[in-house]
């Protein structure tokens, strides 16, 4: 029971806009109460009742010199609470959508993601994909079937002639040039775009038809995501 009551305290305590405001402003600078109550427009004695909370909670500790800092713990709290945050922000999407194709490990991570956008027209997100590859410098890596396919082989030829890197996980060998590297995927669990600048996942509906609409970035969290999950299955499969 007590480890239960420990939790709903918790939650209890992030479930406070501005005490959550409080640790993203502390999460990067160490401040001092005249500057949290500041930069939230707090008053003063406000500003001490929900630093004095936080401290109990031993989300955030006041230092030597009168500055507040995010502790160890804190700092863990709010990585493991992004997830649930993005996961929030998107809730109807992810009603409809099945993230559970994917590794646990990436359920686990989707916080990563909260820097992207979610893209809903299928023609403007398979438009935005097209545009990635034709701009990229140094490589594409895609994970995709149908109609990415088909987007990569109108841009592929071109951007392997620039010497433009390529990997591809595909149902089938598709035709393209020998200068990208293809791989067989036979299940498809999430269309994948990914450039050295930028990024697109696309999860499936639930009842299993590949959804066009996902997640756009170039913030260095959902890049890494993206690469780490792309790597994953590219060294599972056998050289198509």
């Amino acid at each position: 029971m007590e480890k239960q009551e420990g939790v709903e305290k918790l939650h209890f305590e992030l479930a406070s806009d501005v005490r959550l405001g409080i640790l993203h402003e502390l999460q990067s600078n160490r401040l001092k109460m005249q500057e949290v109550a500041r930069r939230l427009d707090l008053t003063a004695t406000e500003a001490v009742r929900q630093l004095k909370r936080l401290s109990d909670a031993l989300l955030v500790e006041r230092q030597p010199e009168g500055s507040y800092a995010v502790t160890e713990y804190g700092k863990l709290v709010l990585q493991l609470s992004s997830s649930l945050d993005f996961v929030y922000a998107h809730r109807r999407y992810f009603l409809t959508h099945d993230v559970w194709r994917i590794p646990r490990q990436f359920v686990d991570r989707l916080g990563d993601l909260s820097q992207t956008t979610l893209k809903a027209d299928t023609m403007e997100s398979i438009s935005a994909a097209e545009r990635m590859m034709g701009e990229a410098k140094q490589y594409i890596w895609g994970i995709g079937e149908g109609r990415f396919t088909e987007a990569t082989g109108r841009v592929g030829a071109d951007q392997a002639s620039r010497g433009i890197e390529g990997k591809f996980l595909t149902p089938l060998p598709p035709q393209r040039s020998q200068s990208f590297e293809n791989r067989t995927l036979s299940d498809i669990p999430v269309i994948v775009t990914l450039t050295e600048r930028e990024t697109q996942v696309c999860f499936r509906l639930v009842e299993g038809r590949m959804d066009y609409a996902g997640f756009f970035g170039k913030d260095p969290a959902s890049l890494n995501w993206v690469r780490d999950l792309f790597l994953y299955y590219w060294d599972k499969r056998k050289r198509g």
